[in-house]
């Protein structure tokens, strides 16, 4: 009778328990990955859909189907049909031509930086079924198909080429590349990491010219990688890279005309240190829009220029007393005018000028901030956009008239939203997630009506059911100088009000960033959820300098990077200290890049609340940093020796009282590990105890096999030894 009873007790216990995260699950399998939507085209008619298909022993199809019944059509293109040299062609990696007559697709890609990658593409003839490589003399950048289709332009070894695919032959385009002094239509380092671009070259609407963006390198100066694979000297990697106050590329803005073969040089004016962000052809062939910025980045001008001459005009100015974001908003409404995005009224809405530079009207306006132009119809004369009109901490999709009218929301749940609108406006794939749910993905018809649901990550849903998880509570606070934060928090999954908890503080907090946001977290969700089971209260707050929140508060750190934002966190830490179910004496911090920045902050100027902390990747001083971004917050170091120096971690190490852990990948193209060898330098100086993790071969995200296992193992022992 004992030993029923026993086991009757058991049993709901056993029924009723959940499953531990652990660090194996979240980063050696990556059993929490969430999916998103791939290989889904809408074709030019409007009225189908392509999809590729897999089957079973890795053959797949692109298959063509119906938009309204979701029926297939036709199978288009087999992957047996895709043969090249008695191999098959992975279609996994095909984009369309403007015709939807070839399919590029791409093999052995070989990534360099965060934007660019070269590898060897190929494009496959859906009529004729035959195959063309792009190019036999080495690996290809940036493939662009000309309008009509029958053309794609490409770098390859810093020059720039264009493949006739009609008889298969080679135009080059430039000669003069070299690595580490030319580069031809592809960005230097700075550029592509600060300006969010790679590829700088464009076709023009009819074809006949392609621009691009020359990167003179030869005065900038190197910096130079070493990398660890067993030989008896490590592999060295030099490359271009100019730090806060040095010498950048001089660019130069060119034009080729495939019908003359010659090549005009646009007049961007005289002075030479300055910035090009974008190039762009207007729906007039004949001209190109470039833009312009100035070395202090405050001024932003858009130039027009002939294609052929390659004289010049400026049509719009855009100024500021801080800086100007770049973007790519630039549109151009048929030969009418073009809309862009600015901050002139102190947040950025989108803003509708004629050809002539002349405002013809503000179309979005209120004390919120579109964070993304998703388009312009045409046809029906509106515009698309997403904002911050529900707060800072959510994303929705709205549409507008180009006239500023009839504003109305399109998403309709709670959280962050996206559309991607396809050609014509009639279709659009929607993203959709929150705090707690995992991205779901739909095909929609314009007016909402939900066609195919292309992820719903049901699969995550239901492994999550699994596990006891804890929510994000989103909440305000208000710092010292009485401005209002916005914060969120997660509990341990047995909280108990009357206990007191030690505290995660997490942070990234750089300008123009958002980390308190209602939307899916991604891997950091189950780990944070991991140290909730530890009996860890984790937080996050966005202090000043991030976005969301209109351009005083975004801009309110210009000149003095670190110290706000330490203000704000040490501010944040103390009202924490002060909840009843908190232990003051047990507070923490962790950060990554300008998140490292600030643990390296917290450990020192904020000793007297900060325990411990743990700063990945961090910078330490700004002057090691590149320059288009520091000195876009701070001026160069001969203008603001202030601004670098009062707020730089290496000057702060003698105030560190508590535990500190400092993580660096040797490989990190991006905040050099001399960041951390310089703070490391400072505190063995001082005689300051701290551990030290340097990961070899390992660049600025620090991952790759095991290794985001391991980093994650190391901090969470030494988050349970030392806080």
């Amino acid at each position: 009778m004992k030993k029923h009873l026993f086991i009757f007790l058991l049993f709901p216990l056993f029924y009723f328990s959940q499953n531990q995260i652990n660090l194996e699950e979240i980063w050696g399998k990556y059993a929490f990955s969430a999916k998103s939507a791939h290989g889904f085209n809408v074709l030019n008619n409007g009225t189908s859909y392509v999809e590729l298909v897999e089957a079973s022993g890795g053959s797949n199809t692109l298959v063509e189907f119906d938009l309204k019944t979701g029926n297939k059509i036709k199978d288009l293109v087999k992957s047996n049909e895709v043969e090249f040299k008695s191999r098959y062609l992975n279609l996994g990696t095909y984009e369309f031509s403007p015709g939807e007559d070839k399919i590029l697709l791409s093999e052995n890609t070989e990534m360099i930086y965060r934007r660019s990658a070269k590898a060897n593409y190929y494009v496959y003839d859906m009529l004729s079924k035959k195959v063309i490589e792009l190019s036999e003399k080495g690996k290809q950048m940036f493939p662009k198909f000309s309008p009509d289709g029958k053309k794609i332009a490409f770098v390859r070894d810093n020059n720039l080429y264009i493949k006739n695919l009609d008889d298969a032959s080679e135009i080059i385009v430039t000669n003069d590349g070299e690595w580490n002094k030319i580069k031809n239509a592809w960005a230097d380092w700075v550029y592509e990491e600060e300006f969010s671009k790679a590829d700088y070259f464009d076709w023009s609407k009819n074809g006949q010219f392609l621009a691009y963006v020359k990167f003179n390198e030869a005065r900038v100066k190197e910096y130079t990688l070493d990398f660890y694979k067993g030989d008896l000297y490590p592999e060295k990697y030099t490359f271009k890279y100019p730090k806060a106050g040095e010498d950048n590329s001089i660019v130069s803005v060119h034009v080729f005309d495939l019908v003359s073969k010659n090549t005009s040089t646009v007049d961007i004016g005289s002075e030479t240190d300055i910035y090009i962000p974008r190039i762009q052809f207007t729906n007039n062939a004949k001209v190109l829009c470039v833009q312009r910025l100035n070395r202090l980045q405050n001024k932003l001008e858009y130039l027009f220029a002939d294609a052929i001459s390659g004289s010049s005009k400026v049509i719009v100015s855009d100024e500021s007393k801080t800086y100007v974001d770049i973007s790519d908003d630039l549109t151009f409404v048929g030969d009418k005018g073009f809309i862009i995005s600015s901050e002139a009224d102190d947040y950025n809405h989108l803003y509708y000028y004629d050809l002539n530079g002349k405002l013809i009207n503000q179309i979005t306006k209120g004390a919120w901030d579109v964070m993304e132009f998703k388009g312009y119809n045409e046809k029906t004369n509106q515009v698309y956009f997403q904002s911050t009109e529900n707060g800072p901490m959510y994303r929705d999709i709205y549409v507008v008239d180009l006239n500023g009218k009839n504003k109305k929301r399109l998403s309709n749940k709670t959280g962050y939203s996206n559309f991607e609108f396809t050609k014509g406006y009639k279709f659009y794939v929607s993203s959709y997630s929150n705090a707690s749910t995992p991205p779901v993905y739909e095909f929609c018809s314009i007016d909402g009506k939900s066609i195919k649901v292309l992820e719903d990550n049901k699969a995550l849903r239901d492994k999550m059911t699994n596990y006891k998880l804890s929510k994000k509570t989103f909440f305000k606070f208000k710092n010292s100088d009485g401005t209002e934060l916005n914060a969120w928090m997660m509990k341990p999954q047995n909280f108990d009000s009357t206990k007191k908890y030690p505290v995660y503080m997490y942070a990234y907090n750089g300008p123009g960033s958002n980390q308190v946001n209602d939307a899916w977290g991604s891997f950091d969700y189950f780990w944070y959820n991991l140290l909730n089971q530890e009996g860890y209260i984790v937080v996050c707050a966005d202090g000043r300098g991030t976005m969301g929140r209109g351009r005083v508060f975004k801009h309110s750190t210009y000149l003095q990077l670190g110290k706000l934002e330490t203000m704000d966190q040490i501010d944040f830490a103390k009202y924490l200290g002060n909840l009843s179910y908190v232990d003051k004496t047990r507070i923490g911090f962790q950060g990554w890049s300008y998140g490292g920045y600030m643990a390296s902050l917290m450990i020192s100027k904020g000793a007297d609340v900060i325990k411990a902390a743990i700063a990945v990747a961090p910078v330490t001083n700004w002057k090691y940093y590149d320059n288009i971004y520091t000195e876009r917050f701070l001026r160069k170091p001969s203008e603001n020796k202030s601004g670098y120096e009062d707020n730089s971690p290496t000057n702060f190490v003698k105030q560190i009282k508590g535990k500190f852990l400092l993580i660096h990948g040797s490989a990190d193209d991006n905040v050099h590990m001399q960041n951390s060898m310089e703070l490391a330098a400072a505190m063995v100086k001082e005689n300051v105890a701290f551990d030290f993790m340097i990961y070899p071969n390992k660049n600025h995200g620090i991952y790759g096999g095991k290794t985001r296992l391991h980093i994650y193992s190391k901090m969470l022992k030494f988050i349970k030894e030392n806080l």
